[in-house]
């Protein structure tokens, strides 16, 4: 008689997320320079924050994504999937300056529909906007461990804080299953734990 043993592979650790601080996204989107370039930085922080958008769907926008009147960007996500994601008075007031008064600075003799353009008005890299963010948070004595979706994931954690239902969150970062969406419950939670030893007498 063959025993068959069936051999469980233990699940892997999802590791949580890195979350920022209220406290470190304003320091973050504290901008009070004006050229172009700080302008740009400003509206690319800001719409991350705003939309929890991925790094890559953050670069691809084009400029007819946009529909500042209504508040809201187009977004091509994952596999081609669109979604529609609300942006706040911050995001579209930063979008709208630099649309204005920093991108036609930066655009030089290029022709591209690309939203966030570098200094030589072609279309933002990874590459570039993570050193970007990197220079920004040391000059802003910003400690934390950053990664590239640092403000998708506080974006996400912050809005479930605060109650936001976890079904519109799934559907604002685009996350075809909801316990993607889940990790963020716990990292919520964690930070509960946080800030009741930090400020309850009793803990």
């Amino acid at each position: 008689m063959m025993h068959h043993y069936i051999y469980k592979t233990p699940k892997k650790e999802r590791t949580l997320p890195k979350v920022l601080s209220n406290q470190e996204v304003e320091a973050l989107l504290d901008f009070d320079g004006t050229d172009s370039l700080d302008l740009r930085n400003k509206a690319m922080l800001e719409t991350l924050y705003a939309t929890g958008l991925r790094i890559t769907e953050l670069l691809s926008l084009k400029v007819n994504d946009l529909h500042l009147l209504m508040g809201f960007v187009r977004i091509i996500g994952k596999g081609g999937k669109e979604r529609i994601v609300p942006l706040g008075q911050h995001a579209k007031n930063s979008i709208e300056e630099y649309v204005e008064h920093a991108r036609p600075e930066l655009i030089k003799q290029n022709n591209t529909d690309a939203l966030f353009l570098n200094h030589r008005g072609k279309p933002m890299t990874r590459q570039g906007f993570w050193k970007i963010l990197k220079i920004i948070a040391r000059e802003r004595g910003i400690k934390a461990e950053l990664t590239p979706h640092t403000l998708r994931h506080s974006f996400a954690s912050h809005l479930l804080e605060n109650g936001a239902d976890l079904r519109a969150v799934q559907e604002m970062l685009g996350h075809a299953d909801i316990s993607t969406t889940q990790i963020y419950t716990h990292v919520s939670k964690t930070r509960m734990k946080d800030i009741y030893q930090n400020y309850h007498p009793r803990a």
